[in-house]
């Protein structure tokens, strides 16, 4: 597994480095992660967390809490933090990007509160309290001109190990796939290795971008393009493509009919107490999975 690490910091050579994802929303306050690369970003984080993080019952809010992880969760946890801070005057909630390895990393030592996570918990990280919030398909998306309407699951992995490098394969006129994918420690692509590519490897050919955002502006803008995000990510820009014959519906989610269903997880050191809990007990809550439905995710309650 590539270190957590290398998550925070951007992908060199990309064409397409004025590609950006679109900015956070102004009242969920950013937390710092992104800011300094590698380890001098983990320690400065600990520094200004050291008071521990969720454990504590005795917090108050005075420090703001911290979620820092995966950037499919990030616009979601967002809006939560959004809307849980409208509701709780006062209280502050910073949110942040850089990658679910980076998220498992920064609360496994106590720089964030909470992680926030796209794929599953490996090896030792299993260790943290997971926690579940919802449901999430990854979508397969083309540009709103392409024909193609379907897709098998063997064609996307022959597609992303390179195998198959044209569209004439799939039977449209001839053109160059221009193939995007995710970096390395980025949830959604771990969960799309795990899902779809099995032994094979995304093959090195492919534009790497370092966020949903920018994967989903690439092939707005590329008619030629074939990329991944998360479902609850999409918009009329792009289109969907549906997998042997099955679209990420909320349905089908729900049901795992779709095949690239994952969970987003929260996890944590320990069990949250005081605050963090809190603001755990909204989002599991009614309204916090109100907010995530409404959103475009499938909640878990």
């Amino acid at each position: 597994m590539p270190n957590p690490l290398q998550a925070l910091r951007k992908p060199q050579g990309s064409t397409h480095a004025n590609t950006k994802a679109p900015r956070p929303s102004p009242r969920a306050w950013r937390c710092g992660l992104g800011r300094w690369p590698g380890l001098a970003l983990i320690i400065a984080l600990v520094a200004l967390l050291v008071a521990g993080g969720c454990k504590s019952s005795s917090q108050t809010t005075s420090r703001p809490l911290c979620v820092a992880g995966s950037t499919s969760v990030q616009p979601f946890a967002e809006k939560l933090a959004e809307v849980y801070m409208h509701r709780r005057p006062g209280v502050r909630v910073d949110v942040q990007g850089g990658g679910s390895s980076a998220g498992i990393y920064a609360a496994t030592h106590g720089a964030a509160d909470l992680g926030a996570s796209s794929r599953e918990l490996l090896g030792e990280e299993k260790k943290l309290v997971e926690i579940a919030i919802a449901f999430d398909g990854i979508a397969v998306i083309v540009h709103p001109s392409n024909p193609l309407t379907t897709i098998t699951l063997t064609e996307i992995r022959q597609i992303f190990s390179g195998a198959v490098t044209n569209w004439s394969n799939l039977g449209l006129p001839p053109h160059a796939i221009d193939l995007i994918t995710r970096e390395e420690g980025s949830g959604t692509r771990e969960a799309f290795e795990h899902l779809v590519m099995g032994k094979q490897e995304i093959t090195p050919a492919a534009l790497v971008q370092d966020s949903n955002g920018s994967v989903r502006e690439i092939v707005a803008g590329d008619p030629h393009a074939l990329g991944y995000i998360s479902a609850g990510l999409v918009d009329n820009r792009v289109k969907t493509l549906a997998i042997d014959g099955v679209l990420p519906t909320r349905e089908n989610i729900k049901s795992h009919a779709y095949k690239l269903t994952r969970r987003f997880l929260f996890v944590a050191r320990t069990a949250p107490a005081g605050p963090c809990k809190e603001f755990v007990d909204f989002v599991l809550g009614p309204n916090g999975q109100g907010v995530l439905e409404t959103e475009g995710l499938v909640g878990v309650k």
